[in-house]
């Protein structure tokens, strides 16, 4: 068989994306994105985000085809985000990719949008070794998974049992007067800052918390801890250091992620790490987790950053590896899951 081409929509939060995956090469790639019209509302509006898809949809998808010199009946499947997500966002994405389907008579793979941000770094990094760990980190999932079969078989190492590191990052940057989308500004302070100004603590990492949870997440600590020091240097009527702020509070995330995903490779014997989801474009975390990777001996991949938000080229590559392994296409009928189980990996 030749390699498969795939067509990938995404629509899980406020990127409508398309794009066309032959094989393990990515041949078109298109995003829209909704983020300034939440940007005044300081964090993702549901209902605008929706009618932003459903509005980017067709254009999207279009152009997908046209950039790849192709039409839809030069596509062997459809895969399309089905969950984690919003709702509203994920129902105007799947609805649009059935129709496709239907009209075009080709298969179609609703898939898990967190496990396509595994998948997308075969297009920059090629196959998995056998035993990879992935640390997925984005806005609203910090998770550690254990790939045996990218297309079959993914357990979940740990999870965030709180905050995710994003939405940490974002409810500081809101204390800080930042703008949303809060992790850039963050990312950019933290440069020029001194990571050891403030003590932040390390979630789950000390005592008998940390012994129970040796792979879990929790972040919300962190972003009180940094909250009541802003507001104890506001009472007392010394200036803020951002720089430092953000500087103490990304070491901190960044050190733990990193400490956590080596803890796990080394109990599963794993050389390879994938990181993927909008929060690895981080460049703190990066950083780290590379530094951390030579450390253990582990081969750590991190994709490009156009690769680490949401985008359609991760949609697309699931679908391929889907397609090869001989699963099932989804059934025409299938639901959306805004809630999708980390193991499960298409519907």
């Amino acid at each position: 068989m030749s390699e498969p081409i795939v067509l990938g929509i995404e629509s899980t939060c406020d990127e409508t994306a398309a794009a066309i995956v032959q094989g393990r090469t990515l041949i078109s790639n298109v995003v829209a994105s909704s983020m300034n019209e939440h940007a005044r509302y300081g964090g993702v509006i549901p209902e605008i985000a929706s009618r932003a898809h459903a509005e980017a949809f067709v254009p999207c998808v279009s152009k997908a085809l046209a950039d790849a010199n192709m039409t839809i009946a030069d596509v062997d499947a459809i895969a399309v985000s089905a969950g984690p997500g919003l709702a509203g966002c994920l129902a105007v994405g799947v609805s649009g990719a059935k129709a496709l389907a239907w009209a075009a008579n080709k298969p179609i793979y609703g898939i898990n949008h967190v496990i396509g941000h595994i998948a997308v770094t075969q297009l920059q990094f090629g196959p998995f070794p056998p035993d990879t760990l992935a640390l997925i980190v984005s806005g609203g999932h910090t998770s550690l998974l254990h790939v045996e079969d990218v297309a079959r078989r993914i357990d979940v190492v740990g999870t965030t049992l709180d905050d995710a590191a994003g939405e940490c990052f974002d409810k500081v940057a809101r204390l800080l007067g930042f703008p949303y989308p809060g992790g850039p500004h963050i990312d950019r302070h933290a440069q020029n800052g001194d990571p050891k100004a403030i003590r932040v603590p390390q979630g789950l990492t000390q005592g008998k918390a940390g012994a129970a949870h040796p792979y879990d997440f929790s972040f919300s600590g962190v972003k009180t801890a940094v909250a009541r020091w802003i507001e104890e240097q506001q009472a007392a009527g010394r200036e803020i250091p951002v720089d430092d702020v953000c500087a103490s509070l990304a070491d901190s995330v960044a050190t733990v992620l990193a400490k956590k995903a080596m803890r796990g490779c080394e109990q599963y014997d794993s050389k390879t790490l994938i990181v993927g989801g909008g929060f690895s474009a981080n460049s703190q975390l990066r950083a780290k987790l590379l530094e951390y990777g030579e450390r253990c001996g582990v081969d750590v991949r991190i994709p490009q950053i156009k690769l680490c938000t949401d985008n359609g080229a991760m949609v697309a590559m699931l679908g391929v590896n889907l397609v090869e392994a001989g699963v099932a296409p989804s059934a025409p009928d299938f639901p959306i899951d805004s809630a999708m189980p980390m193991d499960q990996i298409s519907m």
